[in-house]
């Protein structure tokens, strides 16, 4: 037992391949993990972690010892999941993972009702467009548009996510308005660089299928600034409803090539699969099911088509 608060130490640093990220996981400091991943060496008489200037690595040594430390703490994990579970009141840090443009609209305001329902639950909510490795970072659950890629993580179904193209009305009275995919080419087609597919847009205009390949002046990784760009008139770009609703319903974008739909896709809560489900993540699903699921999502509520 004497080695058992060595598990999350040695977990971290191999997960995030550094001491420094390793130190900001636990909340230490960087000499801290480094001086103690020396005392686990000598103590077990083996090196664990290839140094360098770029990244840590494992040795085979340290290879055996993570594979272990990943079930010891997937024990433990279970273990308090299954005390909490008989707890009427869900409780305890809540990390949560969002893309950042729909976090901002629509995840952030509805954390307060969150909190005040459940005070005894608190929010740790990172915001990025990246998709996170959920057990890298730490996180409870993410919520994350498209398929579910890793097998060990399970998905539970929010709303659907439409991606439409738009423009500023100015733009389109300088430039005129494309009426098929074609016409694009002679546009200043503006694009998400996060996209899985942004070298390509795919079109269904009446069922005939159109791919595009977009060139255009800007492209950009976060859909907020994206939605800017567009909205000074700088060109025609892809965006979610999510981001968009509100600037179509007030006139301040307007849809182009209403006819052609772009592929959608579904809005996930993603989590680690368990025996037992936290109640601080069941609740905050259920929340999140309450106030964006079901029927049409708020975001497309009054959109014009």
């Amino acid at each position: 037992m004497e080695g058992m608060g060595d598990i999350p130490v040695v977990v971290a640093v191999a997960e995030t391949q550094g001491f420094a990220a390793a130190a900001r996981r636990l909340g230490v400091t960087k000499s801290a993990v480094s001086k103690r991943i020396t005392q686990i060496e000598k103590r077990l008489g083996a090196q664990l972690f290839h140094r360098s200037t770029r990244k840590v690595s494992l040795t085979e040594a340290g290879e055996h010892f993570y594979a272990h430390a990943v079930r010891a703490q997937e024990a433990a994990q279970e273990a308090e999941d299954s005390v909490l579970a008989l707890q009427e009141a869900p409780k305890g840090r809540l990390r949560v993972n969002v893309p950042m443009a729909f976090g901002r609209l629509h995840v952030a305001p509805l954390i307060s009702a969150f909190l005040e329902r459940y005070p005894g639950v608190s929010v740790d909510m990172v915001m990025d467009d990246r998709v996170a490795d959920l057990f890298a970072g730490g996180f409870d659950l993410a919520l994350r548009g498209g398929t579910l890629a890793d097998s060990a993580l399970v998905a539970r179904k929010i709303a659907p996510l439409h991606n439409i193209l738009v423009a500023a009305p100015a733009y389109l009275e300088r430039h005129g308005v494309p009426e098929t995919v074609s016409d694009l080419r002679r546009h200043n087609c503006l694009q998400y660089s996060y996209s899985r597919d942004f070298q390509e847009w795919v079109f269904n205009c009446g069922g005939a299928m159109e791919t595009f390949r977009p060139g255009g002046s800007y492209s950009v990784n976060n859909g907020e600034a994206l939605r800017e760009a567009i909205l000074g008139g700088t060109g025609i770009g892809r965006l979610p409803t999510f981001t968009a609703g509100q600037d179509l319903a007030a006139g301040r974008l307007v849809r182009v090539l209403p006819h052609c739909s772009l592929p959608s896709q579904t809005l996930y809560a993603i989590y680690p699969e368990r025996r037992y489900l936290p109640e601080k993540v069941r609740v905050f699903i259920d929340f999140i099911l309450e106030r964006l699921g079901g029927g049409i999502p708020p975001w497309d509520q009054g959109t014009p088509e």
